[in-house]
């Protein structure tokens, strides 16, 4: 019964049919939308959703104590992402609200050996399970679509060449990637700009991918890969990117991380900083993510990064704001996965699909629904190190792109 008035509560557009673990059939039904049915296979899934429904949703959705017959995991998700922006939170979701904020410190103290931990429960999976969801040059991170038309390939492209526009580039210059992945950005940066790069990353299996690349490609002179955390860092580097890292920083290591930054930045340097963030303010990372994907992980506000990039000193020289284009870059990774799923479950088991299912739809929900975006903030020690205008970005970009149709004709 408190389930169900948190159901009435919820639900403002659309209809949702429950059974419950008896085979009776609740109805929440709002203004005319879409129909979605589950059924709970027994008698606690009701009370744990009450109690912990951030948590126990996907939880349950796992374990196949909880199933949908009518619709997706997507549609379910998106059925909820979008009446939950339609309603003041309930009273439950408002006391856990507050749990998560009073908690997100604890959560996301990320020391060193903490860190390494936590980058393996995700990376060092199977080389295999990347391979069948991402792009060919493994890019795991937001994509940058001119039209929702463009493949994934020719996103992931645009966004390198886009960060490497931001970059200023020049021959010969030394260049940081802290979080470089499966190598794919510090190889193209080497490629196509003709700098050295140092990639560092946590994670053994994405060190192990990147360094055969870069052998098969013929740029281990060139590109480096270290298993690294950047608390470790020494030296000088012209020019530092980091992509789909900062998320793993945690809110208290923020200072450590920028006073990094600013060690080892050269006087004339630019760093980027590509990252998911908030729209809403400073919050708290959903239970079942934390626990099941990204423990440690937090998206952050930009109001909760700019207080600490000022407090260092460092100019902030730009800042983009990419709203749609993860959602867009989740959209093709979920499609990807689920033409593969009967070789996830291969690899793993039919449990590993359905928390790898959940996990792509709820994030591309976030982002439709949820207020999360993607930003990039250019850094400098210097006002005058960058140009008066972004004019320079859009030039690179535009050489670049005629370059590369002249090499491809």
């Amino acid at each position: 019964m408190l389930l169900s008035a948190m159901l009435r509560h919820i639900v403002r557009r659309g209809t949702l049919r429950v059974y419950d673990a008896a085979g009776t059939l609740h109805v929440f039904a709002g203004e005319p939308g879409r129909t979605i049915t589950i059924r709970f296979h027994d008698g606690a899934v009701a009370r744990e959703l009450l109690l912990n429904g951030r948590l126990k949703l996907g939880e349950s959705f796992m374990d196949g104590r909880l199933t949908i017959e009518d619709g997706s995991v997507y549609d379910l998700l998106d059925f909820f992402g979008l009446n939950l922006s339609l309603v003041p939170p309930h009273l439950m979701m408002r006391i856990g609200d507050t749990v998560g904020r009073l908690l997100r410190i604890f959560q996301q103290y990320n020391p060193l050996k903490k860190a390494r931990a936590n980058v393996a429960h995700h990376y060092d999976l199977s080389d295999t399970l990347y391979s069948l969801f991402l792009d060919n040059d493994r890019q795991y991170s937001c994509a940058y679509f001119a039209s929702p038309d463009d493949s994934l390939e020719e996103a992931q492209s645009r966004k390198k060449l886009h960060l490497a526009s931001k970059l200023l580039l020049a021959p010969g210059q030394r260049v940081l990637d802290i979080g470089s992945g499966w190598g794919g950005l510090a190889l193209y940066l080497a490629q196509e700009c003709d700098v050295h790069v140092t990639g560092i990353t946590l994670s053994v299996e994405q060190l192990r991918v990147a360094e055969r690349r870069a052998a098969a490609l013929g740029l281990s002179d060139r590109v480096k890969f270290e298993l690294t955390d950047y608390r470790e860092l020494t030296g000088q580097f012209d020019r530092i990117v980091s992509v789909g890292m900062f998320e793993h920083v945690g809110v208290v290591h923020y200072p450590a991380f920028f006073e990094k930054i600013r060690e080892i930045l050269a006087d004339d340097g630019v760093a980027l900083l590509h990252s998911i963030g908030r729209a809403d303010g400073p919050g708290y990372t959903n239970a079942w993510i934390r626990k099941y994907i990204f423990p440690g992980g937090y998206s952050p506000a930009i109001s909760e990064v700019v207080p600490v990039v000022e407090r260092t000193g460092l100019w902030i020289t730009d800042i983009e704001v990419l709203r749609l284009h993860y959602a867009e870059t989740l959209k093709h990774w979920r499609a990807r996965f689920l033409a593969n799923r009967d070789r996830v479950r291969a690899l793993y088991d039919e449990r590993f699909c359905r928390m790898w299912e959940f996990y792509l739809a709820a994030s591309e929900v976030a982002f439709r629904r949820q207020g999360h975006i993607n930003f990039q903030m250019q850094l400098a020690k210097r006002v005058d190190t960058v140009p008066l205008t972004r004019d320079y970005m859009f030039d690179r970009e535009r050489a670049r792109e005629s370059r590369a149709a002249e090499r491809a004709a």
